[in-house]
Parts: C-alpha cells; structure tokens; sequence
C-alpha cells in the first residue's frame, strides 16, 4: 500500500507532538521507541524512517520545544515589559505545575538536557540564550534576566517536588513576589 507524499512528514510531525507530551509529563527517558510509537499507533520499526536514534528525537523536541517556550514567554521581538510580567505569572500558576506537559519544557526536560550530548546541550543554550536577551531588553539588564529565568525554572522545579498543594501555592507566590520586587528595583547604571 502506497502513502500519500505528506503522509511521512504527518507520522513525523505526530511522533514529535506526542513524544514531547510524553518527554515532558514522565521524562524522556522513561518510555522506549516502541513505547513512543504505539502511542500513535504505529510498530517500533518505522521509528526509524523518522529519526536515525532515539537521541536524535531528543535533540528534535528539545528544538521544538525550545522555540515554543521562546516565542510564548516572549524572548522575541516585540514583548514588552507588561507582557514579560503576565507570563511570569502565568509561568508561576498552579496550572503550570499540574500540567507539565503544557508548559515550559526546562523545568520538565532540564536534567535530561544537562545528561544530554553536547549537540543538544548546544541547541538548548542557543534558546535559553535567545530568550534571555530578549528578557535582558525588556529589563534593560543581562544578570536581572539571569536571575528571573532562573528563578522562575526553579520554583516550579521546587513546587512540583512538593506533595502539599498549599506548599506548591507558596513557592510560586513567594517566587512571584520576590521577583516582582527585583523588577520595581531601579537599575544601577
């Protein structure tokens, strides 16, 4: 039976989609390529007319992923400031920590980049650096984006590790606050 010529790059694109959701709501490595492929209702052995390894599924959802997080937390042209303070209060929300494979990929993907090779370790700096500088115009401080990405990627590591849903609440409100205060500081030139 012959496919249609968009039907690969369709299966491509719905392997990527559904092993991001997976990457992100149970970790990467957790569930193996048939895993992965029975998810979309295929045999492990056409996992390879899509991607050479499993790593190099990684390395594509990592970039996905990456460029997801950029464009919605507004580390591109265009964010102002009050956009830039309503992501991050949706950034440090209750829905974000309960739905990880919605949300931002550093604080779900972040030790299995770091374990990663330096290829994806490579791409990821690329985009975290990318949405840092964009942070860093809007704040008009390279080490004040730093420290609010920063911040912001470790509070919901802390209040997903967390069982109590009233601790989680105080991390991120805590968080939230801290980092309001740092943005209502004037900026030493």
């Amino acid at each position: 039976m012959r496919y249609s010529a968009g039907h690969k790059s369709e299966t491509r694109e719905r392997l990527l989609q559904s092993s991001a959701l997976s990457a992100k709501k149970s970790g990467f490595s957790t569930v193996g390529v048939d895993g992965l492929m029975k998810a979309i209702g295929l045999s492990g052995a056409a996992f390879y007319s899509h991607f050479s390894s499993k790593d190099a599924l990684f390395a594509a959802i990592v970039e996905r992923e990456l460029s997801e997080s950029l464009e919605r937390l507004g580390g591109q042209g265009g964010a102002d400031r009050q956009r830039l303070e309503r992501c991050l209060k949706q950034y440090l929300s209750m829905a974000h920590v309960e739905q990880p494979e919605a949300g931002c990929a550093l604080p779900t993907l972040g030790a299995e980049i770091a374990r990663a090779d330096v290829q994806v370790r490579e791409q990821a700096e690329d985009w975290i650096c990318r949405l840092q500088q964009g942070w860093a115009e809007i704040l008009e401080s390279e080490s004040l984006a730093w420290s609010v990405l920063s911040q912001c990627v470790g509070a919901l590591v802390v209040a997903r590790m967390l069982a109590t849903p009233d601790v989680q609440r105080t991390v991120l409100r805590s968080s939230h606050e801290e980092i309001t205060r740092q943005l209502a500081l004037p900026r030493a030139e």
